[in-house]
């Protein structure tokens, strides 16, 4: 047990206080600068991340909107041109029966009259015109 006779105990409790301090040193003006470096390296490629996720979600929800309103203005085109249609067929039609109408009336009144001359004949036309008015 010699070894712990030759043992000097002041050089060791020297070395362990100049251990503690370089420790404490190294820890307030090394590690923590490193550390902070490390954790703004990281906080900052999160932030990148999250900012990246939020274009997408905004490219994403701008393209869902376009083609909503895309697929809204199809609908509403094709309801106007369907309407314009509709109307045109009605008005085709209400000008068909007064045609009808009016060819009827015509043929009575030519019927019920006699023409002794193409004179005659062209008065009546010309009259009939006249009465007439679309």
């Amino acid at each position: 047990m010699n070894i712990f006779n030759d043992f000097p105990v002041g050089l060791f409790v020297m070395q362990l206080v100049i251990l503690l301090l370089l420790v404490v040193l190294l820890a307030k003006f090394a590690w923590k600068p490193i550390i902070n470096d490390k954790l703004l390296k990281e906080a900052r490629q999160e932030r990148e991340e999250m900012l990246k996720e939020a274009r997408e979600m905004k490219n994403k929800m701008i393209a869902d909107a376009k083609e909503k309103a895309g697929e809204e203005a199809d609908k509403m085109i094709a309801s106007a041109k369907a309407s314009i249609e509709q109307e045109k067929q009605s008005a085709l039609a209400d000008v068909r029966k007064q045609v009808a109408d009016l060819s009827v009336d015509i043929a009575k009144k030519v019927v019920s009259k006699e023409l002794s001359s193409s004179t005659d004949h062209l008065k009546l036309v010309e009259g009939l015109l006249d009465e007439v008015s679309l």
